[in-house]
């Protein structure tokens, strides 16, 4: 009853064999290999465009690094009030960016919203030295409560961002969850929605340890190999990325995977949501739940061995409110979520 994280999960076994082959034999070193350069024709293929491609271990490497190549120094990345990169990657995009500011989007929603999205941007000081100059957007698809934005609206905003003159980046750690819910192509959620910029997350979907980060604008990839290195990231046996990324996106593999996690989660959710004094505090729309849930119950699961994180109020929608004796957990499911994982953590919260 693993639903900590899908972090927490192993690799697919497509993508172990992958691993294992490729580490049977020599090949150049430092991305070099033939596996890497089939990785990156593999990306052309499966977003219907030219673009560069670069693989790191993480997705913080591959954020702040992405980010670096947007803002100046003195400049700033408009982003959601619960972006990752905002509360969850320390101080990484200061340090990679050489000290740019993050500009949260002040808001009660659990999602970015056109009209206050715009407000925001208007009200933000342009070309004045005492102040942080705005220059990119970020959006998170599938977004750091699990909700995903419709191919409508990526493109709303991102058009929003661009006629404003901002560059727009896409921190997709659970990219491929939005695209298997949405049922679209990658690029319209991507490169035809205005996108620059995609850190493209395998680790959380099946892979061991492998993000790329994907210049729609070829011309901000410029010099980017030099900030991978000096970051730390270049990577000496760097076809441990290419055999990843090859295994996950042969024959819509990465698709499978994020499809399998999307499913346990509604399952859970639909089990979730018939028990007497638990409540969805947000719809299930990717492989993230949120739950109110008495404190008794929490404690029930957890000491039966199940794994779920108690997550902070703040998450919350305006009106959304949690009792005295409730609390709000976050379960994620993952490609390896088995079904009688679910139908055992159903059983144990039915009987409380």
């Amino acid at each position: 009853m693993i639903f900590g994280s899908d972090n927490q999960s192993g690799a697919s076994e497509r993508v172990l064999e992958g691993l294992m082959e490729a580490y049977r034999s020599p090949a150049p070193a430092y991305g070099r290999d033939p596996l890497c350069q089939a990785a990156k024709e593999k990306l052309k293929e499966v977003f219907d465009t030219d673009l560069s491609a670069f693989f790191v271990m993480s997705g913080t490497a591959a954020n702040t690094l992405a980010l670096s190549t947007l803002v100046q120094p003195w400049e700033g990345v408009v982003c959601y009030h619960q972006a990752h990169l905002l509360l969850d990657e320390s101080t990484g995009p200061s340090l990679m960016t050489g000290g740019a500011a993050l500009l949260p989007i002040p808001s009660d929603e659990t999602r970015i919203l056109l009209p206050e999205f715009e407000a925001h941007l208007d009200r933000l000081p342009k070309n004045v030295p005492h102040n942080v100059r705005p220059a990119a957007f970020t959006l998170s698809q599938a977004n750091e409560v699990g909700q995903i934005y419709s191919v409508d609206e990526v493109h709303a905003l991102c058009g929003a961002a661009k006629e404003r003159g901002l560059g727009v980046h896409m921190d997709g750690a659970r990219f491929a969850n939005a695209v298997a819910k949405l049922g679209c192509h990658p690029a319209d959620i991507s490169w035809r929605a205005g996108v620059d910029v995609l850190c493209l997350g395998a680790t959380k979907n099946g892979a061991v340890a492998a993000e790329a980060v994907i210049f729609f604008n070829k011309d901000l990839a410029k010099d980017f190999s030099y900030r991978v290195k000096r970051s730390g990231h270049l990577v000496s046996k760097g076809r441990l990325f290419g055999a990843q990324f090859l295994s996950w996106l042969e024959d819509d593999h990465w698709l499978e995977l994020a499809t399998t996690a999307n499913r346990a989660a509604e399952n859970l959710r639909q089990g979730l949501a018939a028990l007497p004094g638990v409540r969805l505090a947000f719809p299930t729309q990717s492989n993230e739940l949120f739950v109110i849930m008495p404190k008794e119950l929490f404690k029930t699961l957890t000491g039966a061995g199940a794994t779920l994180f108690p997550w902070p109020l703040d998450v919350l929608p305006s009106g959304a409110t949690v009792g005295p004796d409730e609390m709000l957990a976050r379960l994620v499911t993952s490609f390896a979520t088995q079904k009688d994982e679910v139908d055992a953590f159903l059983s144990l919260a039915k009987k409380g």
